[in-house]
């Protein structure tokens, strides 16, 4: 069973766009809306230049497009302009969302930081991007550091990097699978985490569901970052790693569930006790199980347990027995104390 951590304040949940908007600007600003009436708190995008980032010999993960030539052509085409970034991001303030993206070269990074990014979410592909790390750090800005493809020793090191550097730190449980099998998304390593580094944790989901996000509230995140799509038909490989809008929604709503029970520890006296006028309407009393006349010596077969649990409590059976009527009591009369002589 994994370790609960105590209850504390809301997880910040982000819609993560990635490349579904399949270089259209107007997709993009329509992912904003959407994760707005969902309920996230943040939406994020990637910045790739392809120039800057990338080589045109650069293979294909999965060759999905039929348009681009080349990886490295398909990079070029998710290219926004520095005004179109600051367009989304004006948008995104507009929604009520903190705006994000994901650098993938120092062009990204001091693109960014023009633009106004609200926290650095570090792909675990860049962990060993010494440099931009280390203008990423410069920044001073809070860094959500993902775990996915890094073996322990890089999650370790960079860690180790960014607390030396005074950023505010979240460290993110994620697997590089898309999407990421049951047994692959490794709920055990955010508890794990939290005691390894004493960072806030989070959890970054390729599940293309709402279960690991919900199973990791109950755990105490800090952060929760899933793929967003607008349905389920959209091109791009992210897709099927992704939820849809309405899901998002019925994630976000089932966090804050989750989150309003870990927060309000029941007493279970004080529960029982606030619910006593629903006992008494669902619990059983000791009720005649026919007309006994006044004077009858109370036997165990003219008594029954009937509802309503107004009358005397099934746990004063034994005392009634060998008891006498003070008066008459008529079929399906509940006993009462001052029945009895």
């Amino acid at each position: 069973m994994f370790p609960v951590q105590p209850a504390h304040t809301r997880a910040l949940i982000i819609a993560e766009v990635a490349q579904s908007h399949d270089g259209s600007l107007g997709l993009a600003h329509a992912f904003i809306d959407a994760a707005a009436r969902a309920g996230a708190d943040a939406i994020k995008f990637q910045t790739h230049i392809a120039a800057a980032e990338s080589t045109p010999g650069e293979p294909w993960r999965v060759k999905f497009s039929k348009q681009d030539e080349s990886r490295y052509a398909y990079w070029q085409r998710m290219e926004f302009t520095p005004e179109q970034w600051h367009g989304l991001k004006t948008h995104a303030d507009e929604a009520g969302l903190k705006f994000m993206s994901s650098p993938f070269s120092l062009e990204a990074v001091e693109l960014l930081e023009q633009v106004g990014n609200y926290a650095w979410k570090i792909a675990s592909g860049e962990l060993g991007n010494t440099p931009m790390l280390e203008r990423i750090a410069a920044t001073g800005g809070p860094v959500f550091l993902s775990s996915g493809m890094s073996p322990l020793s890089e999650v370790d090191a960079a860690v180790a990097f960014f607390k030396a550097h005074g950023n505010p730190l979240t460290v993110l449980q994620c697997t590089s699978a898309y999407p990421s099998p049951p047994e692959k998304i490794g709920l055990n390593l955010i508890p794990f985490y939290r005691a390894r580094y004493g960072t806030p944790v989070g959890l970054s989901d390729h599940s293309g569901s709402i279960y690991p996000g919900l199973a990791a509230a109950v755990l105490g995140i800090d952060v929760l970052e899933v793929h967003l799509a607008l349905h389920r038909d959209m091109f791009g490989p992210d897709v099927i790693a992704s939820v849809t809008t309405e899901e998002l929604a019925q994630l976000v709503e089932g966090v804050r569930f989750i989150e309003a029970m870990r927060a309000n520890p029941v007493d279970k006296d004080a529960l029982a006790g606030e619910l006593q006028p629903l006992r008494a309407l669902f619990t059983r009393s000791i009720v005649a199980r026919r007309d006994l006349p006044a004077g009858t010596t109370l036997a165990a077969e003219d008594l029954v347990l009937k509802k309503p649990g107004s009358g005397l409590p099934p746990d004063q059976l034994p005392a009634v027995i060998g008891r006498r009527l003070r008066r008459a009591l008529p079929a399906d009369s509940l006993l009462q104390a001052e029945d009895l002589e």
